[in-house]
């Protein structure tokens, strides 16, 4: 059997089994099953930094709290291999908020911890969990299924722990980055069909997410192509860029990455285009942000996402690179730059679950509020752009609201901000008015000097990250001030 064929059966055998399931219907167990394949990740072992931990440590009190943060029930364990924290209020309100982590490395180790608005949720009587996954590295899908895991057992780990809870009266799913692409994809239709672990949300927050999902790779790749080809090294085989970034490094920058060369300045045009256009944020975000260097630090990928795919993903055949005011050396790029082309069936429907890397198809009806900082350039601005576009095509945009903050780093979110979009979404779940938005993809508007101004709350709290005390200073000494 070819790979085109065990992919189709593959796709069929998925469809197959949504469709007997909302039927109501199986097969009685005899239906034949496609082999699956297994891949690096799979031999990969990891374990949890903690294994027999059963508690974790009380939230410090604040000004202005209304409520003790400290008295709460907070049980920590192992469940299916992935280290676990919970957190019941005193006061809980039958509502339960799963917290996706963000990329955690590639370490043996798995950790676990809080979400940020963690005081908000206490102070308003949500409980809340959160997974370390299983698996480290990119592994969306562990992330997806382990978080699932963990909502579906909340009671059993209730009871366990001497506090016997109903179950949730509604669940709700928020996260960061990676937990930004976890959150987008366990709200779709087709996580609803495919995971093993099934979770109905009631609305979700991603946050500086990945809610692109394979696209993020391909811009990863486009910035390496054209890099590549701007230094002058445009057929070096793409795979093979630890032999030559010191020389594009050193043809495009004199300090990397906040002082370009002539040729650089090309580079940073381009870098602009596919990251999201011309908009706040962006030079400060290379000049001083920090967050190019971890996309710069993806170069080189052979598109197997570090093993979890067998096969390239890679795709930069849909992207039209433009060097703004040199309509010459734009065409003169687009020749140049290699172009790569993914392998049809590299993360393909499987028939063991979800995929290897979930899919953000904008497939799904609840409410979903969007948040991501205009000058990262790790996970861009691109990527709001991308699911804005995939959310119209489903017709789905009624259930989308989407906001542009004024931080110039990946995830470079106050508190405020990030409690103001779950705190929203909460009150259009429960059937206030849809809340307001910004248009993240008409270039015009997402140019314009007071984009981003709406949603922006600089004022710094107790629970703001030492990278965003440090940064939001920094950006208002060097930006024009919001009306």
């Amino acid at each position: 059997m070819n790979v085109h064929s065990l992919w189709r059966l593959s796709a069929l055998a998925v469809a197959a089994t949504s469709f007997l399931s909302a039927c109501g219907g199986d097969d009685g167990g005899t239906a034949p099953v496609v082999p699956e394949e297994t891949r690096a990740q799979d031999t990969r072992t990891f374990t949890p930094a903690n294994p027999t931990a059963t508690t974790f440590t009380a939230m410090a009190a604040a000004t202005g709290d209304v409520v003790d943060v400290s008295t709460t029930s907070r049980w920590a364990g192992v469940l299916g291999g992935a280290a676990y924290q919970v957190e019941v209020p005193l006061n809980w309100n039958g509502k339960l908020v799963m917290y996706a982590h963000g990329y955690a490395g590639t370490g043996a180790a798995l950790n676990v911890g809080p979400p940020s608005i963690r005081r908000y949720l206490i102070q308003n009587g949500y409980a809340w969990a959160a997974s370390s996954y299983s698996k480290n590295y990119y592994d969306v899908r562990a992330g997806v299924e382990d978080t699932n895991a963990l909502a579906l057992e909340f009671t059993k780990i209730a009871t366990a722990n001497s506090r016997p809870l109903t179950a949730p009266t509604k669940i709700f799913i928020t996260g960061h980055s990676m937990g930004g692409h976890i959150t987008a994809a366990a709200i779709e239709d087709e996580a609803a069909a495919t995971a093993i672990h099934k979770v109905k949300y009631a609305g979700a927050v991603p946050m500086c997410g990945v809610v692109g999902d394979v696209e993020l790779f391909n811009q990863f790749a486009a910035m390496q192509v054209t890099a590549q080809a701007l230094a002058g090294l445009p057929a070096y085989p793409s795979d093979k860029f630890a032999d030559i970034s010191t020389l594009v490094t050193n043809a495009l920058f004199t300090t990397f990455p906040s002082v370009p060369t002539a040729a650089g300045q090309k580079y940073v045009s381009v870098l602009q285009n596919i990251t999201g256009g011309p908009r706040p944020m962006f030079n400060l975000g290379l000049a001083f942000g920090g967050s190019f260097p971890s996309a710069y630090g993806t170069f080189g990928s052979d598109g197997t996402v570090t093993g979890i795919l067998n096969k390239n993903v890679l795709d930069t055949t849909g992207f039209t690179y433009t060097i703004d005011g040199d309509a010459t050396g734009s065409t003169a790029l687009n020749t140049a730059a290699i172009k790569l082309t993914a392998a049809a069936d590299a993360n393909r429907l499987r028939t063991d679950g979800l995929r290897w890397i979930p899919k953000a198809n904008g497939e799904f009806k609840i409410p979903v509020v969007s948040i991501h900082t205009l000058g990262d350039l790790f996970v861009p601005f691109s990527m709001e752009q991308v699911y804005q576009k995939r959310v119209a095509a489903k017709g789905n945009s009624a259930f989308l609201v989407q906001r542009a903050i004024r931080g110039v780093s990946h995830c470079d979110f106050t508190t405020a901000e990030q409690v103001t979009a779950f705190d929203d979404m909460i009150k259009w779940e429960a059937g206030g008015a849809k809340p307001a938005g910004d248009d993240v993809v008409t270039p015009a508007t997402v140019a314009a000097a007071s984009f981003g101004c709406t949603f922006t709350q600089n004022t710094l709290g107790p629970d703001d990250s030492a990278t965003t005390k440090a940064l939001r200073p920094a950006v208002l000494a060097n930006s024009a001030p919001c009306p």
